[in-house]
């Protein structure tokens, strides 16, 4: 298993679990991530994401979207697509 970089969080908002993802790489509902901070990191598959309120079933390079995360995470928080 491995992992390559897809973006970092840019903002989480706490109240409804949502971070904000500016992408590195190209991503989709299905895929499996890994959020690394410091010492703390957990895994998730992505369900569903939005951009730009809309919901997407895949996201480019560049953009921002909106994740639903199973567990709080840090602004500067980076995200790894895990590949098998």
């Amino acid at each position: 298993m491995g992992e390559k970089p897809i973006g970092k969080v840019d903002h989480f908002f706490g109240k409804i679990g949502v971070a904000v993802v500016k992408l590195s790489g190209d991503l989709k509902v299905g895929d499996k991530l890994r959020f690394k901070r410091h010492d703390s990191e957990f895994e998730q598959v992505v369900d569903s994401m939005q951009v730009d309120h809309a919901q997407v079933q895949k996201a480019k390079k560049g953009q921002d979207i909106g994740l639903k995360v199973a567990q709080p995470v840090h602004e500067g928080a980076e995200v790894f697509k895990v590949t098998e």
